[in-house]
C-alpha cells in the first residue's frame, strides 16, 4: 500500500481542546527531510523537528527521498510536551511507517526519542480511545507494530570533558553516543545531532567519519544520534570525548569503572592522532577538581611534556588520590 500524501493525528490540551498535527509530504528537491511549523512559536516548531528526527533514528530504514513537513495548528503552554507523541506519529503515518486503522490521537513525551522510549504524559485522565504513552500505556514505539523494544538494538555511550570558559560555572560536560546497525546494504547516515547548529553538526559528523575510517571497519554499519548534555559551547575540546564515547558505542574500547573523562582534538582523526588544545593548566585543574572514583582521564600526549615540567603540580598523584587514573594518549587505539 502507498504511503498518503497527507495524515493528521491530535493530541489533547491542558484546556482540553485538540491540537491537530498535520504532516504532508513532497518530494525532497534538496530541502530539509523535516521542516516544521507552529503558528507565533519557532523555537517549538524547532524542538519538533528534533523529537521527529530522533524518533527515525529507531526505523532499520528510513526512505530520505521525501520532505516531510508538519504543522502543528496552534502553541501549547511552554512546558506542555504531550504533542511530541502526535507529532511522531504523524511523521510515520504520511510515510506509510505506521498504518492506523482509524483516526489517532495520542498524547506522550520522552527524553529518549531516539531509544523509542516514551517516557510519560501529563494528560492525568485519558478517555477512551486516546493513545497514551508511559506508564499503564504505550511504553515503546515498536509497540505501535506488535515489535520489539527499539531501544535493546541501541547502544549508547557517553564520555566526558570540560567545559572551560574562566569562570565560576566551569563544569565537566558530557557528549553521548547512540549507535543502531543498519540493515544490510544501506550507507552510514549523517549522525543526528538535533540540539546543535548546523556548522557544529558537520562538525560531529566530519570528526566520526574520519574517527571510524580510522578504525578500518568502523563505516557504513550505523545510524548514529549524538546528544550533548549543554550544547552551546565553544572549542573543540569535545572532540576526543565524541570519538571516545563513539569506540565505546560500537564496542572497540574497553570500559573503565567510572566515566571516561577525555580532552583533546585532531587535524587527522583518519591517522588517529590525538593532538593538543588550549588552557592545559585550568582544564587539568578542572578535572582534578570533577574527577571521582574510577574515572580514566584522557590527555593529549602534548601534554605530558606539561606534567613533567611541573606545568600541572601533582596532577597524577591528585587524581589517584581520588581513585581517578591518567593516560597520555597520541593515537586512539593504543589506550
Amino acid at each position: 500500500m502507498s504511503a498518503p500524501q497527507e495524515a493528521i493525528c491530535r493530541s489533547i490540551a491542558p484546556d482540553g481542546g485538540l491540537l491537530t498535527i498535520t504532516a504532508t509530504r513532497r518530494p525532497r528537491a534538496g530541502r530539509a527531510d523535516v521542516k516544521c511549523s507552529v503558528p507565533g512559536a519557532p523555537a517549538l516548531a524547532g524542538r519538533m523537528q528534533q523529537v521527529v528526527r530522533l524518533a527515525r533514528h529507531t526505523e532499520a530504514r528510513v526512505d530520505s527521498r521525501d520532505q516531510v513537513v508538519l504543522g502543528l495548528d496552534r502553541a501549547p503552554p511552554g512546558d506542555w510536551r504531550d504533542w511530541e507523541l502526535a507529532a511522531v506519529l504523524a511523521d510515520r503515518m504520511v510515510r506509510g511507517v505506521y498504518v492506523p486503522r482509524a483516526g489517532v490521537t495520542a498524547n506522550g513525551w520522552s527524553d529518549a526519542w531516539h531509544l523509542g522510549r516514551i517516557d510519560g504524559r501529563a494528560l492525568a485522565h485519558v478517555p477512551d480511545g486516546v493513545l497514551a504513552g508511559g506508564v499503564n500505556g504505550l511504553p515503546h514505539l515498536g509497540a505501535l507494530n506488535g515489535q520489539p523494544d527499539p531501544a535493546a538494538g541501541v547502544s549508547s555511550a557517553r564520555a566526558w570533558f570540560p567545559l572551560h570558559s574562566g569562570g565560576a560555572q566551569d563544569s565537566l560536560g558530557w557528549v553521548e553516543v547512540s549507535v543502531r546497525p543498519l540493515a544490510g546494504g544501506q550507507e552510514d547516515d549523517a549522525p543526528a545531532a538535533p540540539d546543535l547548529d548546523p556548522v557544529r553538526q558537520a562538525q560531529v559528523g566530519a570528526v566520526l567519519s574520519a574517527a571510524r575510517h580510522f578504525d578500518g571497519r568502523g563505516q557504513g554499519q550505523w545510524r548514529t544520534t549524538v546528544r550533548f548534555g549543554e550544547p552551546r559551547f565553544q572549542g573543540d575540546s569535545y572532540q576526543f570525548a565524541l570519538v571516545m564515547a563513539d569506540r565505546i558505542a560500537r564496542g572497540r574500547e574497553f570500559l573503565a569503572r567510572g566515566r571516561v573523562i577525555a580532552t583533546g582534538c585532531s587535524s587527522a582523526w583518519h591517522a588517529g592522532k590525538v593532538e593538543a588544545v588550549d588552557a592545559l593548566q585550568a582544564k587539568c585543574a578542572l578535572i582534578v577538581r570533577e574527577a571521582a572514583p574510577g574515572d580514566r582521564v584522557l590527555l593529549p600526549k602534548e601534554w605530558e611534556a606539561g606534567l613533567q615540567a611541573g606545568l600541572i603540580a601533582g596532577l597524577r598523584e591528585d587524581l589517584r588520590a581520588r581513585g581517578a587514573s591518567l593516560a597520555c594518549v597520541e593515537r586512539i587505539g593504543i589506550i
